[in-house]
Parts: C-alpha cells; structure tokens; sequence
C-alpha cells in the first residue's frame, strides 16, 4: 500500500486563506482552498457593473502596512494614491484639511481653516509623533484605552472631534462612537504618515487575484460550502467528506466559530455603500470627503474615478457613499435619503446620477473594542490537524488578514505531516 498526502484544506478564498494557500504551495504542500461564493477574496471583491469597478465597500491599501509590503507587488497592483488628507464639509462649505509633512503646499490653509484649532492641530502632530515612535510590535504592546478616550486625554477640541475626528476616524473603525482600541489609532495614524493610501488600477479584487495567481489550476473550489470539520475530514454541505492533511479555517469569525464550536473572539461591525455613476466627479481630485456637519446618512464619499480612471468607462465618474452601520430603511429609502444630503453638497446634478449597487455588509470587519490583544498572540493552532486564520485573529485590516494566513500557514508547516493509506495500482 502507497501512501499519500492529502492536501491542507482551506476553508474560505479570502485575503487570509489566499495568502495562507500561496505560502503553502511555495513549501511544496498541496493545498485544495474551499470557497462558498462564486469567487475569490472574500470582503475584498470587485464587481464589474455596466463598465465600472465597484469594491464591495469602500476600501484602501495603506501601502505601509509592513505585510502588504511582503507579500504583494505593489508595482504590478499599479497603485494609485488618494490625497494625504481629506476634505471636510462644514458649515455649508467644503475645508481642505492636509497632512503637512506629505502636502507641506497646503498646510496653511490647514491651520487656518475652522476645522479645529491652531492647538488641535498641534495635537495631531503629538499623536503622530507618539505613533511614529519605537516599533510596530511595541506599539500593539502599549496600555490600551477606546480611541474616543485617548482623543479627550490628548485635549483635542470637541470641534476637532466631531468636525474631523468622528467622520475620518468612524470611516476607517466603521463607527463614529470611536470604541475601538487605542492601539489601533495609533497604528493607523503610523501607516498613513509612512506610506499612501491607495487604489490598485484594477480594484481592491486585483490584491485576491494576485494571491491565487501563484496556486496551481484547480486549487480554489467556488460555490463549495463547508458543513462540518471533524477528525481531519471536511464535510460539505452535500454530503461529501474530503480527507486532509491539515485544516484551515480561513473565514469570518462567525462562521470559524460555527464550524469550530469555539466562541466568537470579537463581534463585528456593519457598512453600506451606495455606488453612483455621474456624467461628471462632483469634485476633482483623488479627495477623500467627511460630513463634518454629522447631518447623515453619509459619512464618507471619494470618486475612485478620479483616483484610478480604470475604474470606470471614458467620460463617466464613479461616486461612492460610504453609510456606517446597517440602516434600517429599504435600498430605496436609503437612496433618496443619501441623495438629499449630496444634493445639499453638490446641487441638483446629483438628481443625474444613476444608482449602481447598494452593498449591505453584515461582517464588514471584526470589532476592536477593549481590551484586545496583540497581533500574533492568539496561536493559529486551535487543536492538532486544525487551524485558524483571519483578520479576527489579528487587526481588522488587510495587514490583519495577510499576517494571520502566514502564521497559519507556518503553524502547519510545523506539524508532523499525516499520511493517508492509498490503494496499490
């Protein structure tokens, strides 16, 4: 009798299962990748809709990110930058609010705009200096309070927090209550002062397609639902059982704790994004744009067209509507709703526009609240032959999700490998 090796099962196509795979794969360990969707990269998608590359909810690479940086190439992704600051609507009028060490051109305008004070400003550059400070691991080491508290212990202005703060910081935590940890802020505020924010040319899906480029034909399996993992054999949800060497549950942290039996490590936070096309931008430039006026339902807008022109067809503009949470009203209320206040912004072209895609995403990222712990510091070895990676495990980011399918990966790779009986031919 011949032995075999039967592959290191992945269970979920995501950033973090891609990466676990194309680490495997370089090992020389075969890799069969289950995924429950028509395709590959979990929340980081994008769909192709009349000519126009819609993200499954508005995203951005920080370039920094020390694992990006590792495991992508960022040359063939062909990023595109947005502007090293935002600009804020308040008071019925739009402020350019820049970072002065990438925009140094517009830092007086900076200062002396009402989007803050001249005091709050130099807070920033403390909070920068104090993120920018020691290493990333010391960083996640810190004492840990929510963001919204570190905010008031720095002395920031209640107008500097709910005219800037809320809307920027709420779009990156998905939440303008800004309970996420401290740590986080911290990190964040790092990536952005050392590298962009970006677009790839082709979308935020062009990360995912990258990732599998590198496994062979036939690794990933679409529209294939995982019902049970058991003693080294998975089961679907039609009844097949599938031997393996290895397993590695690489989905949101729900579904994990389903398949696993294990309680949730964090619970989640929601997002809708509305996507507009528009017979011109309403605004020019790769500019990121907060309602600092908290009159809602949108919190953030950007063009990605004027960020990356692939993203739509010649002559057209994509706008995209970030809404925090999931409201409770139809798609169709919802939309009137959000072109009311963006007719307020920009006037009547917006009755022009023409809605897309209205994208509601439950588990659009793990929640941050503390206490939390440090990146690595839950082991992606659950039980023997079992494993689990994710952004829940790590930071809720691509960052998150790309170290937690490394460290799963080399948590397999550093168990004996098991062997099934084979059949002599």
């Amino acid at each position: 009798m011949a032995e075999t090796t039967p592959p290191v099962i992945i269970v979920g196509a995501g950033l973090a299962g891609l990466a676990c795979a194309r680490h495997l794969v370089r090992a020389g360990r075969p890799v069969q990748v289950l995924e429950a969707s028509d395709g590959i990269g979990g929340r980081v998608r994008t769909d192709q809709v009349d000519g126009f590359l819609l993200d499954r909810g508005f995203q951005v690479l920080l370039t920094a990110y020390p694992e990006a940086r590792a495991q992508l190439d960022y040359r063939a992704l062909r990023l595109q930058p947005f502007y090293s600051g935002a600009i804020v609507r308040h008071g019925g009028r739009f402020h350019r609010v820049a970072d002065p060490f990438r925009r140094p051109a517009d830092a007086l305008g900076t200062l002396l705009n009402p989007i803050g004070t001249l005091a709050d400003k130099a807070r920033m550059l403390r909070l920068r200096r104090r993120a920018c400070a020691g290493t990333v691991e010391q960083l996640f080491e810190r004492p840990e309070t929510t963001t919204m508290q570190a905010l008031t212990a720095l002395g920031f202005s209640n107008a500097m927090v709910e005219r800037f703060l809320q809307p920027f910081l709420g779009g990156i935590f998905l939440g303008r209550d800004l309970s996420t940890t401290s740590r986080m802020l911290e990190f964040v505020i790092r990536m952005m002062a050392e590298g962009d924010n970006a677009l790839p040319a082709r979308g935020m899906g062009a990360i995912a397609e990258q990732l599998a480029a590198d496994l062979p034909p036939g690794t990933v399996r679409s529209r294939t639902r995982v019902a049970e993992v058991a003693n080294g054999r998975v089961t679907l949800d039609d009844g097949t059982r599938l031997d393996a060497g290895a397993v590695v549950i690489a989905t949101e942290g729900d579904a994990a704790a389903a398949l696993t039996g294990m309680r949730p490590t964090a619970g989640f936070r929601s997002v809708t994004n509305l996507y507009f096309a528009a017979p011109r931008p309403p605004v020019r430039g790769p500019y990121l744009l907060l309602d600092g006026e908290a009159r809602g339902p949108v919190n953030n807008l950007c063009v990605p067209t004027e960020v990356a022109a692939g993203y739509g067809p010649a002559g057209h503009a994509l706008v995209s509507a970030t809404v925090l949470g999931m409201p409770a009203e139809s798609d169709a209320e919802l939309t009137r709703a959000v072109r009311a206040q963006l007719g307020d912004w920009f006037g009547p072209e917006v009755d022009a526009w023409s809605l897309l895609a209205t994208y509601r995403i439950r588990w659009a990222q793990p929640d941050q609240t503390p206490p939390t712990v440090a990146p690595g510091a839950r082991s992606a070895r659950l039980e023997p032959g079992l494993f689990l990676a994710g952004d829940h495990r790590e930071t809720a980011s691509i960052q998150g999700a790309l170290a937690s399918g490394r460290r799963a990966a080399l948590a397999v790779l550093a168990e004996p490998v098991s062997t099934h009986a084979a059949p002599s031919q």
